[in-house]
């Protein structure tokens, strides 16, 4: 079973299923070196077309889709994020290729997003679990997916090789449905901060 093309949005941001007139507003997005540097597909510069074709045309192959960011207070997108290793079957997915751009970091982006996509999970899709994997040496990262209430499962080691030859270990979250509704109003605790 494959995930149905569906635009999530709430008062902070609108995710689009990502299409080919998203490329040019992330392109600008994603302008900086500093955002890839954990990314196993450098999507710096020229190499952003890389990941455009990657979520484009493998992720859909692979059952992924992929969503364009559009911050509403900017009025523009800002990145982008993925559900990935869909199994329906077994009521789980994984929420990751998540980047934005700086000007959005530490703002009502994230968590927006992130509310969205595991309430979708949860609440539309019937999931029972969502996991999210992560560099292990992304310090930023993993304190962002331990702040949306996610449970640290463990690490894989020697997991991915990189695009400059390092090799990855993984750091594994995961949410599940047990304790979405903790998670949820964490999530609405923090987004009442930023009001509306």
């Amino acid at each position: 079973m494959s995930l149905a093309r569906v635009t999530l949005e709430n008062a902070f941001v609108r995710l689009d299923p990502l299409e080919e007139a998203h490329r040019e507003p992330l392109r600008i997005a994603g302008d900086n070196p500093d955002l890839w540097r954990f990314a196993y597909i450098n999507q710096y510069g020229k190499d952003f077309d890389a990941w455009m074709e990657n979520r484009l045309v493998d992720g859909p192959a692979a059952g992924d889709l992929t969503f364009a960011v559009f911050d509403k207070r900017s009025d523009r997108f800002v990145g982008s994020s993925s559900y990935l290793m869909t199994s329906l079957a077994h009521k789980r997915i994984e929420i990751g290729w998540t980047w934005y751009e700086k000007a959005v970091w530490a703002s009502a982006v994230n968590p927006a997003c992130k509310m969205l996509m595991l309430s979708h999970g949860f609440d539309e899709l019937g999931l029972n679990r969502i996991e999210f994997k992560l560099d292990a040496t992304n310090e930023r990262s993993w304190r962002a997916v331990e702040r949306l209430g996610a449970k640290h499962e463990g690490v894989h080691r020697a997991h991915m090789v990189m695009p400059e030859g390092r090799i990855r270990d993984s750091a594994y979250f995961s949410i599940v449905r047990d304790k979405w509704p903790v998670v949820k109003a964490g999530l609405e605790t923090r987004l009442s901060a930023f009001g509306e």
